[in-house]
C-alpha cells in the first residue's frame, strides 16, 4: 500500500497533467526516493494508483536506467561511460573502482554501502572522467582522487 507521504506526493504531479498515467515516471522516482527501490510489490501499487496495467508500468520502469528495480546500496555510483571519459581514463577509474570496491557494474558491495552502475552520460564532457554518487558529480578524476571521495559518503 502506497504511503500517505508518497499518495500525496504523486496527487501534486498529478495536476501537471492531462492524464494519470502520464504521471507514471514522476511517480515511480517518488516512491523510489521513499523506498530506495521499485519492487514488485510497490510497481503493482503505483500502477493500481495510476490506473494503469503493472506490465504497461513495468515498461517505463525498465526503460528507464535510474529506476532501480533491485534494492540498491545506501550511495549509488554511476560511472559515466562516453567517449570522452573513455579518451580521459575512464578505463583506468573503471578498475580501481571495481578492486577498491570489489563489486561489478550492477553489483553492490557486501556491506550495503555502494552500488555501481554504468551511464552513458553525465554530461560533464569538459571535465571528463566523472562519475556521480546519489546526486553528487565529482569530475576531473583520477584513480588517486577515489579516496577521498568515497570517504565522503558513510
Amino acid at each position: 500500500m502506497l504511503a500517505e507521504q508518497e499518495r500525496r506526493e504523486i496527487e501534486a504531479e498529478l495536476e501537471r497533467y492531462p492524464r494519470r498515467d502520464a504521471a507514471s515516471i514522476d511517480a515511480l522516482r517518488i516512491v523510489q526516493r521513499h523506498r530506495g527501490w521499485i519492487s514488485d510489490d510497490s510497481l503493482r501499487e503505483i500502477a493500481e494508483f495510476l490506473q494503469m496495467s503493472p506490465d504497461d508500468l513495468d515498461s517505463v520502469a525498465t526503460f528507464y536506467n535510474l529506476i532501480y528495480r533491485r534494492p540498491v546500496g545506501r550511495h549509488v555510483i554511476l560511472l559515466c561511460n562516453s567517449v570522452s571519459c573513455w579518451i580521459m581514463g575512464y578505463a583506468q577509474l573503471r578498475q580501481e573502482l571495481h578492486r577498491r570496491l570489489g563489486i561489478g557494474f550492477g553489483e553492490t558491495t557486501a556491506d550495503g554501502r555502494f552500488t555501481l552502475l554504468p551511464i552513458v552520460c553525465l554530461g560533464a564532457c569538459d571535465h571528463a572522467p566523472a562519475l556521480m554518487i546519489d546526486q553528487d558529480l565529482h569530475r576531473d578524476l583520477s584513480p588517486d582522487a577515489l579516496d577521498r571521495v568515497l570517504e565522503g559518503y558513510r
